[in-house]
């Protein structure tokens, strides 16, 4: 899809299309739509990035909390959006053994205990072994920091998820920076 097609999309269609590009906030995307036209795949994620930078912190840990937990509940029950599906499988999560799933549920009890919103990692640049060692890790991050570098991998989520949508190669788009 091009950015041609992008900026024509009326309202409805925007929503549905880059409703999910941040994790179950379609508001952000009905928000983004009125900023049209964009110029190309950068300027569309700028908008969205601004959006999330222009909240005040309850927002940011808002969005963070529509995250799913890695390997967590929402997998295990099959309710994942097909966005985590797809991410959580290609690093791997999806097919733990049931010790490394239950390790990873109890950091990421640890995690949500400690910070007040779930681990959120871009799985997708990660793998199965690498997932556990970043949650332990990151367990011992100040507060201000955790949230920043969350918000960080949120964005890099979403640039993954809009070079997908718009068919770009995702290192060929400059990569957010927290």
């Amino acid at each position: 899809m091009d950015i041609e097609k992008v900026n024509s999309m009326d309202f409805g269609e925007f929503v549905d299309v880059f409703g999910n590009v941040i994790e179950k906030c379609p508001l952000i995307a009905a928000a983004v739509w009125s900023q049209r036209p964009f110029s190309d795949l950068e300027d569309l994620e700028n908008h969205f990035f601004a959006f999330i930078d222009a909240l005040p912190r309850s927002g940011q840990e808002g969005i963070l909390r529509c995250h799913p937990d890695l390997a967590g509940r929402d997998l295990q029950r099959g309710t994942l959006t097909a966005e985590s599906q797809r991410e959580q499988s290609q690093a791997g999560l999806t097919s733990l053994d049931a010790d490394d799933r239950q390790r990873l549920q109890r950091l990421n009890a640890q995690y949500r205990q400690r910070f007040g919103f779930p681990f959120v990692l871009a799985a997708r640049l990660s793998d199965r072994a690498a997932v556990p060692r970043e949650l332990a890790r990151r367990l011992h991050c100040q507060p201000e920091s955790e949230l920043r570098t969350a918000l960080g991998e949120v964005k890099k989520i979403g640039h993954l998820r809009l070079a997908d949508l718009l068919g770009a190669d995702p290192a060929g788009v400059e990569s957010p920076r927290g």
